[in-house]
C-alpha cells in the first residue's frame, strides 16, 4: 500500500549496507578545507591586524596634531569693556568680521628686533586689518587702518589687571592695545567703523618669517632696486621671492616704498597678501594635508585669538570658508585718510569719504554694489540766523605769501563776515578753522564757505570768536587745495584685489 512501511525481506537483511556517496576523494578534499566554527582564515587575521595598526596610527597622528595645535594657541579677551549690541554669530554661515593684528612687541623670540623698552607687554599694533567675510563666502574685504591714523580711543579695562584707562582723544590707532590689551584695539575699531568685530587674530614678527618659509617664499615686485638700511630690505628691480627675514623686512619697511610713509607700507602689505593668496590657491596648498599641518603649526605657535576662536575646529571653520574664494573677489582697501591738520606726520579720516565707506561696509560686504539709500527724514527746523556782520573773525596768514590775508578777507567780506582782523602767522601746511566756546555755528559756516571738512574745525581756548588759519594749501584761489587722499582718483577705496599683480613703487631714498 502506498505510504506503508514494509519489513525488510531476507535478501535485504543479508545485503551489505550502501556506501555514503561522499566517502573517498570527495570527502577527503572536504576535510582538508573545513575549519571549526568561529576561526577566521589567516589572511583575514593579517588584514585585520594591518587595518587596526593603521587606524591606531591615524588616530594617534590626528590626536597628536590636535593636541599640538591646540596647545600652541594663546587667548585674550575680545573686548575691554566696550558695549556690544549684536548676538553671537555662527562662524560657519554668518557674515564674519575678524580683526587681524600684528604686534610689534620685542619680547620672547622677537627680542632681536629691538629692546623691551621699545615695545614690551601687549605691544602696539604694527599691522591692523579688518577681514570681512560675506555670509555666502563670495566676497572678502581686507580693510587696512594706517598705524599713524589719529582716532578717539574709548575707555578700556585691562582684563588681566582690572585697571581702567581713560578715553584718549586724537591718539594713534596703533597705541590702542598698548595699555589695556587687544580688546581695546577691537573696541576702538568698533567705535570707528560702527561695526562689531566678531573675532581677532594677533601674530608677531616671528609669524611672518616662519609662514613665508612654510609656503616656500612669496613673490613680490618693486619698480626699482631697494636697499633700506633700517629694515635691511635688499631687493633688485622686478620680481623676487622673499621669505624669512626678507619677507618681514618687506612688510615692515617705512622708507622703501612710495613717499616713505605709512600708506606706501600698507600698499606693500596688501601686495604681499594678494601674492600669498594666489600662491595658496594656485599650488593647491590648502588641499595638501602635510602642507596644511605645517602652516597650521606655524600660525598657531605665533597666534593669539579670542576665546571664540581658541580651538582647532574653530580655526578650521575659518580656513574652510576662505579656501574656495576667488582671489579676484578679495578686495584690499585702505581706510580713506588725509594728512592730519594737527600734525603733518600723522593721518586723519578723509571725510566724508571715510564715513561713506564705513556706511557702505555696514550695509553690504559687496562693495561693487551701491549702498541702499537711507530713508528720507523731515528736515529739522533751521536754527535762528545770527548776524554775520557782528561775528569776530580773524585771518591768520600761514600761507607763506605776503598780503594773502587781504584777498581771503575779501572772500569773507563778500559772504557777509565784515568784522575781520588780519594777522601774520607761521607757515602751516593745511588750512584750519579754530574757534572759542559759543562760536561752533559760526566756525562751521566759515569752514563750509571754503569747503573744509569737519576734521579741519577745532575748538581752542586762546582766541576770541573764529580764526581762519590759512595754510600753504590756500596760497591762491578761492578755496584751499584738496589734500591728497588714500582713495584713488576715481574715488574708489579698493586699492587692489587678490588677483592683481602690482609692482610696488620704490622710494629712491629707500
Amino acid at each position: 500500500m502506498f505510504g506503508s512501511r514494509k519489513s525488510p525481506g531476507p535478501e535485504q537483511e543479508s545485503s551489505s549496507p550502501l556506501a555514503y556517496p561522499g566517502q573517498g576523494e570527495l570527502y577527503a578534499a572536504s576535510s582538508r578545507h573545513s575549519r571549526p566554527l568561529g576561526r577566521a582564515p589567516r589572511w583575514v587575521k593579517a588584514l585585520t591586524a594591518v587595518v587596526s595598526v593603521l587606524l591606531l596610527g591615524v588616530l594617534a597622528f590626528g590626536g597628536y596634531w590636535a593636541w599640538r595645535l591646540q596647545s600652541n594657541i594663546s587667548t585674550s579677551q575680545l573686548s575691554a569693556g566696550g558695549e556690544r549690541t549684536e548676538g553671537a554669530v555662527n562662524d560657519s554661515t554668518d557674515r564674519l568680521q575678524i580683526l587681524v593684528l600684528g604686534s610689534d612687541t620685542r619680547s620672547g623670540s622677537n627680542s632681536q628686533y629691538g629692546t623691551a623698552d621699545q615695545s614690551s607687554g601687549y605691544g602696539q599694533s604694527d599691522v591692523m586689518m579688518l577681514l570681512d567675510i560675506s555670509a555666502d563666502n563670495k566676497h572678502v574685504n581686507v580693510v587696512s587702518f594706517p598705524r599713524d591714523l589719529l582716532v578717539d580711543v574709548p575707555a578700556c579695562t585691562d582684563s588681566k589687571t582690572n585697571q581702567t584707562y581713560p578715553e584718549q582723544k586724537s591718539a594713534m590707532i596703533n597705541s590702542a592695545m598698548a595699555q589695556a590689551g587687544i580688546g581695546c584695539a577691537v573696541d576702538t575699531v568698533n567705535k570707528l567703523t560702527g561695526l562689531e568685530v566678531d573675532h581677532f587674530m594677533m601674530a608677531d614678527f616671528n609669524a611672518v618669517k616662519e609662514l613665508s618659509n612654510a609656503v616656500g617664499g612669496v613673490e613680490v615686485c618693486v619698480t626699482e632696486a631697494v636697499n633700506d638700511p633700517d629694515s635691511h630690505l635688499n631687493l633688485p628691480a622686478g620680481t623676487s621671492q622673499v621669505q624669512g627675514d626678507q619677507a618681514l623686512a618687506f612688510l615692515r619697511t617705512r622708507h622703501a616704498f612710495a613717499n616713505g610713509g605709512d600708506l606706501g607700507r600698507i600698499q606693500a602689505q596688501q601686495g604681499f597678501l594678494a601674492s600669498l593668496s594666489r600662491k595658496l590657491k594656485s599650488e593647491g596648498t590648502l588641499g595638501n594635508p602635510q602642507k596644511v599641518l605645517t602652516i597650521a603649526d606655524t600660525i598657531t605657535k605665533n597666534l593669539t585669538v579670542d576665546s571664540g576662536l581658541a580651538s582647532v575646529p574653530s580655526l578650521l571653520t575659518i580656513a574652510n570658508r576662505l579656501k574656495n574664494i576667488d582671489p579676484a573677489n578679495i578686495n584690499f582697501i585702505t581706510t580713506p585718510t588725509v594728512p592730519s591738520p594737527q600734525d603733518p606726520n600723522r593721518l586723519a579720516l578723509d571725510e566724508p569719504a571715510a564715513s561713506n565707506f564705513f556706511k557702505a561696509l555696514r550695509n553690504s560686504p559687496d562693495l561693487s554694489q551701491p549702498a541702499p539709500a537711507a530713508p528720507e527724514t523731515p528736515a529739522a527746523p533751521a536754527a535762528p540766523a545770527y548776524d554775520k556782520s557782528l561775528q569776530p573773525v580773524s585771518i591768520a596768514n600761514g600761507t607763506g605769501v605776503t598780503g594773502r590775508s587781504k584777498a581771503i578777507a575779501g572772500l569773507l567780506s563778500d559772504a557777509g563776515f565784515t568784522k575781520l582782523t588780519q594777522l601774520p602767522a607761521q607757515a602751516q601746511g593745511q588750512t584750519m578753522v579754530y574757534y572759542s566756546a559759543g562760536f561752533e555755528d559760526v566756525a562751521a559756516d566759515v569752514a563750509a564757505l571754503f569747503g573744509l571738512p569737519a576734521s579741519s574745525v577745532q575748538q581752542v581756548a586762546n582766541i576770541q570768536g573764529v580764526q581762519l588759519y590759512a595754510g600753504t594749501d590756500f596760497a591762491s584761489g578761492s578755496k584751499p587745495a584738496a589734500p591728497p587722499s588714500s582713495a584713488d582718483s576715481s574715488g574708489s577705496v579698493v586699492a587692489q584685489t587678490g588677483s592683481d599683480q602690482k609692482c610696488q613703487s620704490a622710494n629712491p631714498l629707500g
